[in-house]
């Protein structure tokens, strides 16, 4: 009964999320119904719906995007104009390169134009 899944985050622009996961990001993204679909490899795509001014934005990471190499994925994204978090004196601080090394695999952190967090994080599988 229960045999797929997905997941899905709120936006207060439908819009501003269309051209930042489409454009920016380089998503394949579907509308309809006024809400998006992200069509993320890997995964049975990622719901992103509207709320408006009752958007609220994720305080933890929505989406995580596995790369082989995040400093080099932070490099390109930040060419693209993504903005990096900077998290210092904090137990997740990040180095100069935006990358958090202290421990697990390296990750680095950037929201979307709605506020919501999602990283690029280490993966050899990638």
């Amino acid at each position: 009964m229960l045999d797929k899944a997905f997941s899905g985050f709120s936006v207060d622009d439908v819009d501003a999320a269309r051209t930042f996961y489409g454009d920016v990001l380089g998503l394949s993204v579907r509308s309809g119904d006024d809400m998006l679909w992200l069509d993320v490899p890997g995964t049975t795509g990622v719901l992103v719906y509207p709320k408006g001014e009752a958007h609220e934005p994720a305080s933890f990471t929505v989406l995580n995007f596995p790369v082989r190499d995040v400093p080099a994925a932070v490099a390109d994204l930040r060419e693209r104009g993504v903005e990096f978090e900077r998290y210092a004196g904090t137990p997740v601080e990040t180095d100069d390169d935006f990358v958090f090394r202290g421990g697990g695999p390296p990750i680095a952190w950037f929201t979307d134009p709605a506020g919501n967090v999602l990283s690029v994080i280490e993966d050899d599988d990638a």
